[in-house]
């Protein structure tokens, strides 16, 4: 089981990045998924959660600018960023809490991070 994230990039403040992250794998069910970024020298916070039903929770820094989204048949997950500031510039990381086939036992997987920048 991996976790593969894309999209991030450099965008100018006010613009809007879409990142994506699809999970691969024998997998048996996915429970909540979510995004966590890292800006340097600070610690990886949570950013937005959606579970398997849609239900969502956001970070308080992104409340009204992100939006988290999820295909369940096709094991992604999505953030919308739009309003973007500089203070968004950070390594986002997919996170998801997967059973994989062989063991029908959840546990959290992280994908590889990608790189969102916010400058002018």
């Amino acid at each position: 089981v991996q976790l593969q994230a894309s999209g991030g990039g450099l965008v100018q403040p006010g613009g809007s990045l879409r990142l994506s992250c699809a999970a691969s794998g024998s997998i048996f069910s996915i429970n909540g998924m979510g995004w966590y970024r890292q800006a340097p020298g600070k610690q990886r916070e949570l950013v937005a959660l959606i579970t398997s039903g849609g239900s969502t929770t956001y970070g308080g820094s992104v409340k009204g600018r992100f939006t988290i989204s999820r295909d369940n048949a096709k094991n992604t997950v999505n953030l919308q960023m739009n309003s973007l500031k500089p203070e968004d510039t950070a390594v986002y990381y997919c996170n998801a809490l997967i059973a994989p086939t062989s063991t029908r036992i959840l546990n959290g997987y992280w994908g590889q991070g990608t790189q969102v920048t916010v400058s002018s």
